[in-house]
């Protein structure tokens, strides 16, 4: 039975943001610019429902219409700033947002998720395609056939103006490789370790939105999603990567990114997003489009350059939960993000002539011989940490239990990734910056990674089949009782105030139990006891508190979520 106090947090919650007051309930963003140099400015306006050619009239009368989308009823315009009042004003309009700017070792990594084992079981990612929307993918021999007939890069599209889809930043390329490298350039004599990816023959659809300096546009990360929603049926597209985000500067509700994820998702693809880099900077640090309740949020662990589990640890910079205004439990789990070794575009790509010690040595994978050891840096591996990098973990192994089942809906993915994920991990952690040295502690709790660490293995054996949404519950704090107490999502989005659990309540002490339910499935195990006293309490809520007064929104434009160098 619920208590009153958790019933009246529920409550004052529940209104807050059924209202969106979280965000100040404007119909125009809060980092809408109030003057350019130019006086014009980009924009993504969205609508009720998907506008007629006379709402479109009324919006083209203030300015030009760049592109309609598919996916969701929305347009990009360009309009002279002192019209942005009145589109917002058109009874039809919803929301007007600034179109925001972007900015962006496997053997052993697979071994740590339990990958591996099943590829000689023929589960490889055949058949799947998976869309990796980033800075481009440079058609590497890792990413082509086995028998060298052709590339696994089955389609290409550039959004950014004047670019092709080719990857001269470095980004997308080390993204598609965590995701299908099939080691075809690390195999053979000599070699003394093969880089494969997670599905090492999954297809790989390629749409670019990020330019050589890794920056792009939300429009076009939006127009990209609509193409893949498009091309789903012709090439089989199951998965969509997105290793990038920007700060929230709304609710998921109103953030037109976050609503073209969730259309994917409710096309039947299953969208996997980057957490963010700014967990040393402490809780309610999510980027969006991560905030959705829909998609899967992934944090990064490092694996201490090992294949067992035993060391890993939380990287002290990914992103930790709630998000900010909404206040949904994020990230949904964690995978290996820190010190990845996977495909390098070029040594000319913009991330490897800048930071050149992201380079590998050839002597990483390949042994010597009688004249000497092997010299110089490999012109097809690299390394980089990050969310970025954790991502495409978990879009490989989605690959694998959509070859395994392709009946299985994102919803399903989803619940089945997170209740089979691994629950024994520190209840603290340290990890020190390579650059800085500077030493960050973690608490792993559930704002920090989630329902567990991901485990491959436990997935592809799992055979439940979720019959229900399994949406991102959210956090309510009780400032008198100092508890935190789990709400669906769904009492968020549609007003109904079914409790998550009947008693997943943060006091004395956090109990992951039985309780922590979606509907009949247990998703955070069943008696995983997390540290006797961990409070919410004076001891950690310094800083954590200001997460409830929702003010805790952060500023910059979108990124890709990836670090040159980590943790140590």
């Amino acid at each position: 039975m619920k208590s009153a106090a958790v019933k009246g947090a529920v409550r004052v919650v529940l209104a807050g943001l059924t209202s969106l007051a979280a965000f100040g309930g404007a119909r125009i963003s809060s980092d809408m610019p109030a003057s350019t140099p130019s006086g014009t400015v980009d924009i993504i306006v969205q609508f009720k429902t998907k506008p007629t050619a006379e709402a479109l009239n009324q919006v083209l009368a203030a300015g030009e219409i760049k592109r309609q989308y598919r996916a969701i009823p929305a347009v990009h315009m360009t309009v002279p700033v002192s019209m942005i009042g009145r589109i917002a004003s058109n009874p039809l309009v919803v929301y007007v947002s600034p179109d925001r700017t972007t900015t962006g070792s496997l053997d052993i990594t697979t071994q740590t998720v339990n990958a591996n084992q099943f590829w000689s079981s023929g589960f490889d990612g055949t058949g799947i395609g998976v869309a990796v929307i980033d800075s481009g993918v440079t058609s590497k021999l890792d990413l082509w056939t086995a028998d060298h007939s052709r590339s696994r890069v089955v389609f290409s599209e550039s959004f950014v103006p004047g670019l092709d889809s080719s990857d001269d930043y470095g980004h997308g390329t080390h993204v598609a490789g965590i995701v299908a490298a099939n080691g075809a350039a690390s195999t053979g004599p000599g070699f003394t370790r093969t880089l494969k990816g997670l599905a090492p023959n999954a297809n790989i659809i390629n749409l670019r939105v990020l330019d050589a300096q890794g920056n792009g546009r939300e429009s076009e990360v939006i127009a990209a999603i609509d193409e893949a929603i498009a091309l789903k049926q012709t090439y089989n597209i199951r998965i969509i990567n997105l290793s990038l985000g920007h700060p929230i500067y709304e609710s998921f509700m109103l953030d037109p990114l976050c609503q073209a994820a969730e259309a994917a998702w409710k096309a039947g693809i299953t969208v996997v997003v980057a957490a963010g880099n700014m967990g040393r900077s402490g809780y309610a640090t999510i980027n969006s489009p991560g905030n959705d309740p829909f998609v899967i949020t992934v944090g990064a662990m490092n694996a201490n350059y090992t294949p067992w589990r035993g060391d890993d640890k939380i990287a002290s910079y990914s992103s930790k939960g709630p998000t900010a205004g909404d206040h949904i439990v994020k990230p949904d789990l964690v995978a290996p993000g820190n010190g990845i070794v996977s495909l390098l575009a070029s040594r000319e790509c913009t991330l490897a002539t800048e930071y050149p010690d992201t380079l590998v040595s050839n002597s990483y994978y390949q042994a010597g011989s009688s004249l000497g050891p092997v010299m110089g840096t490999s012109a097809d591996y690299f390394k980089l940490s990050g969310t970025s990098m954790a991502v495409p973990v978990v879009s490989g192994t989605v690959a694998l239990m959509l070859q395994q089942n392709p009946a299985l809906t994102p919803d399903q993915v989803k619940a089945r990734l997170m209740k089979t994920a691994s629950k024994g991990l520190p209840r603290f952690t340290t990890a020190t910056d390579v650059l800085s040295s500077t030493t960050y502690s973690t608490q792993e709790d559930i704002f920090a990674v989630g329902a567990g660490y991901l485990d491959v293995q436990a997935a592809m054996w799992n055979t439940d089949i979720a019959n229900f949404q399994a949406l991102s519950p959210v956090a309510v704090y009780n400032s008198s009782t100092k508890t935190v107490s789990l709400v669906s999502a769904q009492s968020v989005m549609w007003g109904d105030s079914v409790m998550w659990g009947d008693s997943v309540m943060w006091g004395d002490s956090v109990m992951w139990g039985d309780s922590v339910m979606w509907g009949d499935s247990v998703m955070w195990g069943d008696s995983v006891m997390w540290g006797d006293s961990v409070m919410w309490g004076d001891s950690t809520m310094s800083g954590f508190s200001a997460i409830w007064s929702n003010n805790a929104l952060t500023a910059g434009g979108l990124q890709p979520a990836a670090l040159n160098n980590g943790d140590k």
